[in-house]
């Protein structure tokens, strides 16, 4: 192996295990095939579906660290973090791909402790949270960031289902929208609190 492969970043997918049941396998699948093929050239596949050995009961994050080979595959009880608060914030993050390192991503959150998470403004657009990505309504249609940091698999799923639309959308464009969605493996399309996107909006 080259030293370049040699310190080549670790990968991460975390999948939503339900009663022993894995969710979305398929969208996980396609990404660390993706992900392997940029990162190390590699074209054979990494067989997610042989490597889960799911708990039988209750609600699970797999997380599964990899390279050209698996690093490591834990789960772990999943309880879902409150969302309340969120604000805007810019940032020149790079995070095109699942890295299991999210240090920069975790760094930005603590500097921001007044909220329960951020939306990363990028370039002028807004992108994702730290956790997941995003989605506003506009009343009749729902619209995800059409750069977002990361291409998310619940999204990648919800925009294959003719449910989400692509747009760029800017801090300006707030008040056309009334709703705000996190998606992500684990808390699916999550509506907050119909005030929310206002407070985001005023900057509260």
């Amino acid at each position: 192996m080259s030293d370049e492969r040699a310190s080549a970043p670790l990968l991460l997918e975390t999948i939503k295990i339900v009663e022993g049941k894995t969710h979305n396998l398929s969208y996980h699948q396609a990404r660390c095939n993706k992900s392997r093929q940029k990162l190390f050239k590699r074209t054979d596949t990494l067989n997610l579906s042989s490597l889960i050995h799911a708990p039988q009961t209750g609600l699970y994050r797999c997380r599964i660290v990899y390279g050209e080979q698996l690093h490591s595959i834990d789960y772990i009880p999943y309880v879902p973090k409150e969302m309340r608060r969120l604000k805007i914030v810019s940032a020149d993050i790079e995070y095109d791909l699942k890295y299991a390192n999210r240090d920069t991503l975790n760094a930005l959150l603590e500097s921001n402790k007044d909220v329960d998470e951020v939306i990363i403004e990028k370039n002028g657009c807004l992108t994702d949270t730290t956790i997941s990505n995003i989605a506003f309504s506009n009343g009749r249609q729902w619209f995800t960031p059409e750069k977002p940091l990361l291409e998310g698999t619940m999204r990648a799923k919800l925009i294959d289902e003719g449910f989400l639309h692509t747009k760029e959308i800017r801090q300006k464009d707030l008040p056309n929208y009334s709703q705000v969605a996190l998606i992500n493996a684990m808390i699916g399309f999550k509506i907050l609190n119909h005030d929310t996107i206002q407070n985001i909006i005023k900057g509260k």
